[in-house]
């Protein structure tokens, strides 16, 4: 529990116990780490310095509650002045308005201003989707040969992920797939989020990707069980398979950004840039929202400005 009179001289000193109060609480009741309670604790001790020099003082409990939106709108000013990025700030906020719900709850009053204003918005992080020559190449199980598994392991990672990037699966839809549900048919159900299911195409490349790992398997799954499986016979772990596309990537000198999800985003990606529309490409990723999938129009328009800068004349 932090030590009374320990905070800084720009806190009043009724705020400066209510603080040491919610500090305790955060500690002992809700048991949050020491570096958590800390976080919380620069948080508003930051929020509050600011208002010192905002204000001309530092405010009293029955200040803060006086507090308007201007206020707050001033301290994110200042703070992004300073440098701090939009999920910083956010955090911040969230921590001072914490301490706001801890001084409503006991009668200390009641800082609407916080309320009223809206949390910076945090830039959502677009897809690092893989050119298409290089998600072909991840499909090639001779791109591995030499690093000591068996050419079955070589051939089963190839269909996976020729699974990944030719039906836009993710991971777990792919390991999750029995042995059964791969029939004749040029499409298969998969099982995603939610035990939602959905038809998606198979390629006839990555059919025969699939056959050849079949014809190579040591193990013989019932068609109820998996259709990959481990070096033992057991479910395969999304792990492996992400090993196994972190030693692709050395051999085609690829970037971090290139994980077996990055092609579901590669498979959205070049379907869209070839014309695909969004509402298919939506049913095909199984997204339940078609905000969801327009994330591929951002990506695509950046390369297309790319593209206009690195080759037109008077770009």
């Amino acid at each position: 529990m932090p030590r009374k009179n320990s905070l800084p001289h720009f806190i009043a000193p009724g705020v400066a116990a209510e603080m040491d109060n919610w500090l305790g609480y955060l500690a002992s009741e809700r048991r949050m780490s020491p570096r958590t309670v800390e976080a919380y604790r620069r948080d508003v001790a930051q929020f509050l310095d600011f208002l010192a020099g905002h204000l001309g003082a530092a405010p009293s409990l029955k200040r803060l509650a006086t507090l308007a939106p201007a206020d707050i709108r001033a301290f994110m000013a200042a703070r992004r002045a300073q440098g701090v990025g939009s999920r910083s700030l956010m955090r911040a906020l969230a921590g001072t308005r914490a301490f706001a719900r801890f001084l409503e709850r006991n009668g200390k009053g009641t800082l609407g201003a916080l309320a009223a204003v809206r949390a910076p918005k945090i830039a959502k992080n677009l897809p690092r989707p893989l050119s298409v020559t290089a998600a072909r190449g991840l499909a090639d199980p001779d791109l591995a040969a030499g690093d000591g598994h068996e050419p079955w392991i070589h051939a089963r990672d190839a269909a996976v992920l020729a699974l990944l990037y030719g039906s836009g699966l993710r991971i777990s839809e792919a390991l999750g797939l029995r042995r059964a549900d791969l029939g004749a048919g040029d499409t298969v159900v998969v099982t995603g989020k939610g035990g939602k299911q959905r038809m998606v195409p198979v390629l006839p490349q990555v059919r025969k990707l699939v056959a050849a790992y079949l014809a190579l398997c040591p193990h013989d799954p019932p068609d109820a069980g998996r259709l990959f499986v481990g070096a033992k016979g057991g479910p395969l772990s999304p792990r492996v398979v992400q090993l196994a596309m972190a030693r692709l990537r050395g051999a085609l000198g690829l970037p971090e950004s290139a994980t077996p999800h990055a092609l579901r985003h590669s498979f959205a990606t070049h379907l869209l840039a070839r014309g695909g529309d969004l509402r298919s490409i939506q049913e095909l990723l199984g997204h339940a929202s078609l905000s969801t999938t327009q994330i591929y129009t951002e990506v695509d328009s950046e390369r297309l400005v790319a593209a206009y800068r690195s080759a037109h004349p008077r770009a």
